[in-house]
């Protein structure tokens, strides 16, 4: 599974195959022109609905620097808790927010429910794309040339958190393949110790791995969708797992629970598979462990790669409906992109920039005292560029994770595999897809 870039125009996601998905094609409210997105010529208030802590405060800078467009924001569980669906109730009422925070993966659905202005009508919006990591811009595109149907705002690249006293002292290599990473497993477990938790609800993680194999789980050909969680590389990615599974290589405690931090501060769990915005989850639930970590790059399928896979990200969208889109695009723009903001978001909810400049911001060029003054976050700033960016998230990821998760937990007990469960929610998902007459390739 040779890593390659390919161009972000691989899989088209196309407004066409959108319109054959049962809703109306870019509508009234875009048009796809500027002239769909021209100043208001007055004072605008515009809502903003987000989870992201500490946003009130870069929503107050904004403010303080513009009083004649004010934004008054709404803070709430994050999406698939339940801000998600406010929204598709909101939009169905005709009285959604001007502006709402949504991840990448939740993106598609979104634009197939026809819930999203198109904010390639903004020139502004079409002139800031060179300011944004590449494949964060592809995944708000959806892989169009013209369309925008969000401001990207941070990423989550993946890498190898591990502790570096521990494989120090124990005389064990640092893995820089996933072969030599099960090698080191079966070391760890010999010790008393597991390398690892596999999450039986973090399915995005799990899509992180596949994502970094080159897998890819939907595509749509501007005519259809093509469903893939059973391709070749799901399913390899799918068997190493349940091999380390199997063979109690990795512990299997319920993530972001009292157990799993306890796991990794009495260092019974030795390294974490994730995203640039775990740095914070491991300082925070593993604190007696400060100074003894250390981050790489993720474990390669084949020696001497550099693929990288990503988990998160979320992205700023105006919704449909909005009265303000050249108003609502500027502040989107300004809150993805400045210094002051960014820095603010930093500080707040470690924010991880998708602007290419972003990795510049002071804070980030530090070394991190807890990881024994790495300076990780330039480390991931160049892990981010190695993220392939053609990964295509479907438009029913909620019930996408949901049905492997529930498979996942019961391959965890013993009750089938990682693989089956993968091939249950290929089957549910093409039923779930018909059943909003969204076309699915045969």
């Amino acid at each position: 599974m040779q890593h390659t870039k390919r161009a972000v125009g691989v899989a088209l996601l196309t407004a066409g195959a959108l319109v054959m998905a049962g809703c109306s094609a870019s509508g009234g409210d875009s048009g796809g022109d500027a002239a769909a997105c021209e100043p208001a010529g007055e004072d605008v208030t515009l809502s903003f609905t987000s989870w992201i802590p500490g946003i009130e405060d870069a929503v107050a800078m904004w403010n303080d620097a513009n009083p004649d467009i004010q934004v008054e924001v709404q803070t709430g569980p994050n999406g698939n808790s339940g801000t998600y669906q406010n929204f598709f109730n909101q939009l169905e009422a005709g009285n959604a927010p001007d502006l709402g925070q949504i991840e990448y993966d939740a993106l598609p659905n979104f634009r197939v429910q026809d819930g999203l202005f198109d904010l390639g009508a903004c020139e502004e919006v079409m002139a800031a794309q060179d300011e944004f990591v590449d494949w964060t811009w592809g995944q708000v595109t959806l892989g169009t040339e013209d369309e925008v149907y969000g401001i990207p705002q941070d990423s989550g690249p993946m890498g190898l958190f591990y502790r570096s006293d521990l494989f120090e002292q124990n005389g064990i290599p640092v893995p820089t393949t996933w072969e030599e990473y099960r090698e080191a497993a079966v070391q760890i477990r010999e010790l008393g110790g597991y390398i690892t938790n596999f999450s039986q609800t973090d399915i995005n993680q799990f899509a992180g791995f596949v994502w970094q194999a080159e897998g890819q789980w939907f595509a749509n050909d501007g005519e259809a969708w093509t469903v893939e969680l059973t391709d070749d590389v799901s399913t390899q990615v799918a068997d190493y797992w349940q091999d380390l599974i199997e063979n109690d290589l990795v512990s299997t405690y319920p993530a972001w629970t009292d157990e799993w931090n306890n796991a990794y501060n009495s260092g019974e769990v030795w390294t974490w598979n994730s995203a640039v915005w775990g740095a914070n989850s491991i300082a925070s639930g593993a604190p007696d462990t400060a100074g003894n970590w250390s981050v790489a790059e993720s474990p390669q399928w084949e020696a001497g790669g550099t693929a990288a896979g990503n988990w998160g990200g979320s992205s700023v969208a105006v919704f449909k409906g909005t009265k303000h889109p050249y108003e609502a695009a500027k502040f989107a723009l300004w809150l993805n992109t400045s210094d002051e903001a960014l820095t603010s978001l930093n500080a707040t909810a470690q924010i991880f920039p998708a602007t290419k400049d972003g990795v510049n911001l002071p804070s980030l060029q530090e070394g991190v005292a807890f990881y024994g003054d790495q300076p990780i976050y330039q480390l991931f700033a160049e892990i981010g560029n190695e993220v392939n960016p053609n990964f295509v998230w479907g438009p029913t990821m909620t019930q996408v994770y949901a049905d492997v998760s529930d498979g996942f937990k019961s391959a965890v007990s013993g009750s089938g595999t990682l693989a089956d469960a993968l091939a249950d929610a290929q089957a549910s998902t093409i039923a779930a897809l018909e059943a909003q007459s969204i076309p699915v390739a045969e």
